[in-house]
């Protein structure tokens, strides 16, 4: 078996079984008290599905997108493995972190509390930062510019979830600007 076919076993295990910790973890939830509007969700939701559709039906697309823009080879493959592994492990950490105040769409639970500890206390949006270094590594994997597209979709919808979702938090809890201002939205140092 050559890197290349293993990375295509690897890396598809490893976002089935991210997929079902989700669904498993999505169960036990607080209640909601605000829900973001249908319009809203759209604009965040629509950009991670044509990221999905990108990255997983070539078949579909113009042979341009199709196209290498990485040459394939076992360093690119250990590397591209790697980014999806730690991606998909930081969501998880802040997934468990974020308990039952997790949702998938911008909302205010119940008795919703600010969490500011563990992967929350270097980065607000931790589970959007793992899912960002597991596409980037999917596409690596990939090596076509449908990749690059892909992660172009995908930060454009987390940009416009944080936009709403921070909108929110600063309503909810008062402390929020200050937690803001003292903790980098997706990557420390950078952003």
């Amino acid at each position: 078996m050559t890197f290349a076919s293993s990375t295509l076993l690897i890396i598809p295990a490893l976002w089935l079984a991210w997929g079902a910790f989700w669904m498993v973890a999505a169960i036990n939830t607080k209640p909601t008290r605000w829900r973001e509007p249908i319009g809203s969700l759209a604009l965040h939701i629509i950009p991670l599905l044509l990221c999905a559709a990108l990255l997983t039906q070539p078949r579909w697309l113009p042979p341009i997108l199709t196209a290498r823009v990485l040459p394939a080879g076992q360093p690119l493959f250990i590397l591209s493995e790697l980014f999806v592994a730690v991606g998909l492990a930081l969501s998880v950490w802040a997934r468990v972190h974020l308990g039952r105040n997790w949702s998938g769409t911008v909302t205010v639970k119940e008795h919703h509390a600010l969490v500011r500890t563990g992967p929350y206390s270097l980065i607000r949006h931790p589970i959007y930062t793992g899912l960002l270094l597991a596409l980037i590594g999917t596409a690596m994997a990939i090596g076509e510019w449908r990749g690059v597209l892909g992660i172009g979709c995908a930060l454009v919808g987390f940009l416009w979830k944080i936009r709403v979702e921070e909108s929110r938090m600063r309503l909810t809890f008062p402390e929020y600007e200050r937690y803001r201002k003292n903790t980098a939205a997706l990557f420390p140092l950078i952003y």
